[in-house]
Protein backbone atom coordinates (compact mmCIF):
# COMPACT_ATOMS: atom_id res chain seq x y z
CA UNK A 1 0.00 0.00 0.00
CA UNK A 2 0.94 3.31 -0.69
CA UNK A 3 0.93 6.28 1.42
CA UNK A 4 -0.04 9.89 -0.57
CA UNK A 5 1.21 12.42 1.44
CA UNK A 6 -0.87 15.61 1.16
CA UNK A 7 0.54 18.92 1.50
CA UNK A 8 -2.81 20.86 0.85
CA UNK A 9 -2.46 24.43 2.62
CA UNK A 10 1.45 23.26 3.65
CA UNK A 11 4.41 25.07 1.96
CA UNK A 12 7.47 23.88 0.24
CA UNK A 13 9.40 23.17 3.61
CA UNK A 14 6.65 20.17 4.22
CA UNK A 15 7.48 18.92 1.09
CA UNK A 16 10.67 18.58 1.81
CA UNK A 17 10.63 17.24 5.00
CA UNK A 18 8.13 14.21 3.55
CA UNK A 19 11.04 13.68 1.00
CA UNK A 20 13.70 13.08 3.22
CA UNK A 21 11.24 11.18 5.16
CA UNK A 22 11.27 8.95 1.86
CA UNK A 23 7.63 9.63 0.67
CA UNK A 24 7.62 9.79 -3.23
CA UNK A 25 4.43 10.47 -3.50
CA UNK A 26 2.49 13.46 -2.60
CA UNK A 27 -0.65 14.96 -3.14
CA UNK A 28 -2.54 18.28 -4.10
CA UNK A 29 -5.82 19.36 -3.86
CA UNK A 30 -5.08 23.00 -5.63
CA UNK A 31 -3.27 23.56 -9.49
CA UNK A 32 -1.98 26.42 -7.84
CA UNK A 33 -0.36 24.89 -5.03
CA UNK A 34 0.93 21.47 -6.83
CA UNK A 35 2.09 24.06 -9.57
CA UNK A 36 4.59 26.11 -7.03
CA UNK A 37 5.55 23.15 -4.97
CA UNK A 38 6.28 21.02 -7.75
CA UNK A 39 8.72 24.07 -9.40
CA UNK A 40 10.30 24.34 -5.85
CA UNK A 41 10.87 20.56 -5.31
CA UNK A 42 11.88 19.84 -9.38
CA UNK A 43 10.52 16.89 -11.56
CA UNK A 44 13.26 15.18 -11.71
CA UNK A 45 13.91 13.47 -7.77
CA UNK A 46 11.14 10.45 -8.34
CA UNK A 47 8.20 12.46 -6.75
CA UNK A 48 5.34 11.36 -8.36
CA UNK A 49 2.41 14.36 -7.74
CA UNK A 50 -1.26 12.84 -7.73
CA UNK A 51 -3.48 15.58 -8.11
CA UNK A 52 -6.66 15.05 -5.74
CA UNK A 53 -8.87 17.94 -6.57
CA UNK A 54 -11.92 18.73 -8.57
CA UNK A 55 -10.42 18.36 -12.01
CA UNK A 56 -10.82 22.13 -14.10
CA UNK A 57 -10.26 21.51 -17.77
CA UNK A 58 -8.53 24.72 -18.12
CA UNK A 59 -5.91 23.89 -15.73
CA UNK A 60 -5.28 20.66 -17.10
CA UNK A 61 -2.51 21.63 -19.57
CA UNK A 62 -0.36 23.74 -17.15
CA UNK A 63 -0.24 20.19 -14.62
CA UNK A 64 0.07 17.74 -17.33
CA UNK A 65 3.44 17.57 -17.40
CA UNK A 66 4.00 17.45 -13.54
CA UNK A 67 0.89 15.38 -12.47
CA UNK A 68 1.44 11.81 -12.64
CA UNK A 69 -1.74 10.30 -11.35
CA UNK A 70 -5.47 12.18 -11.81
CA UNK A 71 -7.26 10.66 -8.87
CA UNK A 72 -10.06 12.29 -9.29
CA UNK A 73 -11.84 12.50 -12.45
CA UNK A 74 -15.22 12.09 -12.72
CA UNK A 75 -16.17 12.76 -16.04
CA UNK A 76 -15.31 12.21 -19.50
CA UNK A 77 -14.87 15.70 -20.23
CA UNK A 78 -11.86 15.73 -17.55
CA UNK A 79 -10.50 12.87 -19.04
CA UNK A 80 -10.75 13.86 -22.62
CA UNK A 81 -8.65 16.89 -21.41
CA UNK A 82 -6.11 15.25 -20.17
CA UNK A 83 -5.86 12.66 -22.79
CA UNK A 84 -5.14 16.14 -25.05
CA UNK A 85 -2.19 17.14 -22.97
CA UNK A 86 -0.70 14.28 -21.44
CA UNK A 87 -1.72 11.08 -23.73
CA UNK A 88 -1.88 7.94 -21.79
CA UNK A 89 -1.97 9.49 -18.58
CA UNK A 90 -2.38 7.19 -15.55
CA UNK A 91 -5.92 8.61 -14.39
CA UNK A 92 -8.35 7.14 -11.06
CA UNK A 93 -12.11 7.31 -11.52
CA UNK A 94 -13.31 8.89 -8.49
CA UNK A 95 -16.85 7.42 -7.39
CA UNK A 96 -19.49 9.64 -4.91
CA UNK A 97 -20.33 6.83 -2.81
CA UNK A 98 -22.12 8.65 -0.20
CA UNK A 99 -25.28 10.18 -1.02
CA UNK A 100 -24.47 13.68 -0.10
CA UNK A 101 -24.99 16.71 -1.82
CA UNK A 102 -22.18 18.77 -3.59
CA UNK A 103 -19.63 15.77 -3.82
CA UNK A 104 -17.31 15.11 -6.86
CA UNK A 105 -17.40 11.81 -8.38
CA UNK A 106 -19.33 9.86 -10.94
CA UNK A 107 -22.33 7.91 -9.23
CA UNK A 108 -21.13 3.86 -8.66
CA UNK A 109 -23.74 3.00 -11.57
CA UNK A 110 -22.23 4.45 -14.05
CA UNK A 111 -18.21 4.09 -13.21
CA UNK A 112 -17.82 1.36 -15.46
CA UNK A 113 -18.98 3.09 -18.61
CA UNK A 114 -16.60 5.82 -17.44
CA UNK A 115 -14.06 3.42 -17.16
CA UNK A 116 -14.84 2.27 -20.75
CA UNK A 117 -14.97 5.84 -21.83
CA UNK A 118 -11.48 7.43 -20.31
CA UNK A 119 -9.91 3.66 -21.90
CA UNK A 120 -10.98 4.34 -24.95
CA UNK A 121 -9.37 7.95 -24.75
CA UNK A 122 -6.25 5.98 -24.75
CA UNK A 123 -5.79 7.03 -20.59
CA UNK A 124 -4.65 4.43 -18.15
CA UNK A 125 -7.09 4.24 -15.95
CA UNK A 126 -5.70 1.70 -12.69
CA UNK A 127 -8.43 2.06 -10.46
CA UNK A 128 -10.91 4.33 -8.23
CA UNK A 129 -10.80 6.90 -5.61
CA UNK A 130 -13.55 7.67 -3.25
CA UNK A 131 -13.93 10.43 -0.35
CA UNK A 132 -15.86 8.56 2.46
CA UNK A 133 -18.60 10.37 4.96
CA UNK A 134 -18.02 11.01 8.13
CA UNK A 135 -18.35 8.49 10.82
CA UNK A 136 -16.93 4.89 11.18
CA UNK A 137 -19.73 2.94 10.09
CA UNK A 138 -20.07 5.28 6.61
CA UNK A 139 -16.90 5.29 5.97
CA UNK A 140 -16.58 1.60 6.02
CA UNK A 141 -20.20 1.52 4.07
CA UNK A 142 -18.06 3.93 1.52
CA UNK A 143 -15.31 1.90 0.69
CA UNK A 144 -16.73 -1.56 0.95
CA UNK A 145 -18.96 -0.43 -2.08
CA UNK A 146 -16.17 1.10 -3.47
CA UNK A 147 -13.99 -2.32 -3.00
CA UNK A 148 -17.04 -4.22 -4.46
CA UNK A 149 -17.14 -2.13 -7.42
CA UNK A 150 -13.51 -1.71 -8.00
CA UNK A 151 -13.19 -6.05 -8.00
CA UNK A 152 -16.41 -6.04 -10.23
CA UNK A 153 -14.10 -3.84 -13.09
CA UNK A 154 -11.16 -5.59 -12.38
CA UNK A 155 -9.38 -2.91 -11.43
CA UNK A 156 -5.98 -2.50 -9.58
CA UNK A 157 -5.88 0.82 -7.11
CA UNK A 158 -8.36 1.75 -4.35
CA UNK A 159 -7.60 5.14 -2.64
CA UNK A 160 -9.35 4.73 0.27
CA UNK A 161 -8.57 6.71 3.40
CA UNK A 162 -7.37 9.56 4.90
CA UNK A 163 -6.18 10.59 8.20
CA UNK A 164 -10.01 10.04 10.17
CA UNK A 165 -10.46 7.23 8.85
CA UNK A 166 -7.37 5.39 7.23
CA UNK A 167 -7.68 2.22 9.16
CA UNK A 168 -11.28 1.59 7.73
CA UNK A 169 -9.53 2.22 4.06
CA UNK A 170 -6.87 -0.48 4.91
CA UNK A 171 -9.38 -2.98 6.28
CA UNK A 172 -11.34 -3.10 2.92
CA UNK A 173 -8.45 -3.17 0.59
CA UNK A 174 -7.09 0.13 -0.22
CA UNK A 175 -4.29 0.13 -2.07
CA UNK A 176 -3.49 4.26 -1.76
CA UNK A 177 -3.95 5.76 1.63
CA UNK A 178 -4.21 10.21 1.63
CA UNK A 179 -2.83 11.73 4.47
CA UNK A 180 -2.20 15.32 4.92
CA UNK A 181 -2.70 16.01 8.89
CA UNK A 182 -2.03 12.97 10.60
CA UNK A 183 1.54 13.31 8.98
CA UNK A 184 1.94 17.11 8.96
CA UNK A 185 -0.42 18.77 11.76
CA UNK A 186 -3.55 20.28 11.76
CA UNK A 187 -3.45 22.85 8.39
CA UNK A 188 -2.15 26.36 8.69
CA UNK A 189 -4.98 29.12 8.58
CA UNK A 190 -5.23 30.26 4.72
CA UNK A 191 -4.59 33.49 3.96
CA UNK A 192 -6.31 35.98 2.00
CA UNK A 193 -4.75 36.28 -1.34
Amino acid sequence: MRVIGVTKGFGPEEVQAARQAGLTDLGENYSAELLAKALVEGNDDGVVWHFLGAVQRNKVAQLAPLVGVWQSVARESEGDRIARFAPGARVLVQVETTGLPGRNGCRPSAAGELVSRLGELGLEVRGLMTVAAPGESAAKESFELLARLADRLGLEERSMGMSDDLEAGVAAGSTMVRIGRALFGARPPATAA
